[in-house]
């Protein structure tokens, strides 16, 4: 659906104005290339957390308690 939504505001920019809408076919890749080590950066400190989380919780885990379910974002 993000796909489609983007293709739809690019036509729509193409057909405004043309040149703006090429500059931004041509620097969509890089812009995407400089934010790779952003996006490592944010996975790496959620495997962090995540793994501080289970070690924090292993006592209360190994005590019986059930761990809460959370909902996964759409």
């Amino acid at each position: 659906m993000k796909t489609l939504v983007a293709l739809a505001a690019w036509c729509i920019l193409f057909v405004l104005c043309w040149p703006l809408a090429l500059l931004v076919l041509v620097l969509w890749p890089v812009a995407w290339l400089l934010s790779l080590p952003f996006r490592l950066v944010g996975v790496t400190f959620s495997a962090l957390f995540a793994f501080l989380h289970a070690l924090l919780m292993l006592p209360a885990r190994l005590l019986g308690a059930r761990p809460r379910t959370v909902a996964t974002p759409a």
